[in-house]
């Protein structure tokens, strides 16, 4: 399998050039239609991880390769991948349409509280597919028109409203019946890092300055379930790519910056919240992750 790919490697591969919005360390979105990015010279799609997530619509007939499972796809579908499950696509005739939007999840976390794997098609052992009738397909392509309407906007809000968009797609998809002709039961990797990944939401969102972020490391996460921690972290390694800590980590980074963006508290305050003992030990987890101070970040 092949490396993660980025939010560069997207653009270079698909337009041989990168925005300078990728630069400036915020969230990114962007939208296209299918049919503007898979001319004679495109690159083929690599079966790969992504660091971003993407929600599609897809008219035509594709072979839709997903983690360890396939799905033929006839008609039109909506589809959602996020950055813990490997995908490719594979067009299996050429009158294939549609649109897909890409962000990352700071995108939708520096501005509204919560985690995007709370939602059903974007956690881990997850549906993703949606198959839609007529109707379903003209509501849907109307929002994506309207995304590619306000990316290519002057408003100054127009952001905002692209976030309500892409949530707009989500609980509409989750109103309907999601494909099961895609899925197996999942295997014991994917029930163990289902749980552990449902125990590390379970402690979020961070409230009150009293409250504490307990289960910090591996070894905790282990001990609550009953299971040895190398055992635990083979079962994410395969089943995400990251590492338990990775995972973590990245968690903690989401919700202090949630904390930072979205509350008065101050940094130490934050700091204890999440675990560090220390406001320097928070200072340089959050540098380390992000390049930038806590208090610099606040402030931008």
């Amino acid at each position: 399998m092949d490396k993660t790919q980025t939010l560069e490697h997207f653009y270079q591969q698909k337009f041989n050039s990168v925005p300078q919005t990728l630069q400036n360390g915020v969230g990114h979105f962007n939208v296209f239609r299918i049919e503007d990015c898979n001319g004679p010279n495109a690159t083929p799609v690599t079966y790969s991880r992504r660091d971003f997530y993407k929600v599609s619509l897809v008219r035509g007939e594709y072979l839709y390769h997903y983690a360890d499972k396939s799905l033929v796809v006839k008609g039109t579908t909506l589809m959602f991948f996020n950055p813990n499950v490997p995908y490719t696509v594979q067009a299996l005739s050429e009158s294939t349409t549609g649109y897909f939007c890409i962000f990352t999840e700071s995108f939708f976390t520096e501005k509204i509280r919560g985690s995007l794997n709370e939602l059903p098609m974007f956690s881990i052992g997850g549906k993703p597919a949606y198959f839609l009738n007529d109707t379903q397909e003209q509501f849907v392509a109307g929002i994506f028109e309207k995304m590619l309407e306000e990316i290519n906007s002057d408003y100054v809000f127009k952001y905002d409203l692209l976030r309500n968009y892409v949530t707009e797609l989500t609980h509409y998809a989750l109103k309907s019946e999601p494909s099961e002709s895609l899925y197996q039961h999942p295997n014991a990797q994917s029930r163990i890092t289902a749980v552990f990944t449902e125990l590390l939401e379970r402690q979020f969102p961070i409230e009150t300055p009293s409250q504490r972020f307990a289960l910090r490391s591996a070894k905790d996460f282990a001990e609550k379930l009953a299971v040895h921690v190398n055992h635990l972290n083979r079962s994410i390694k395969v089943t995400t790519g990251k590492t338990t800590t990775d995972l973590i980590s990245e968690r903690v980074l989401t919700e202090a910056k949630s904390l930072l963006k979205h509350t008065d508290w101050n940094i130490s305050e934050i700091g204890y919240c999440l675990g560090f003992e220390e406001a320097a030990h928070f200072n340089n987890f959050f540098k380390k992750q992000t390049a930038f101070t806590p208090g610099h970040f606040r402030n931008v």
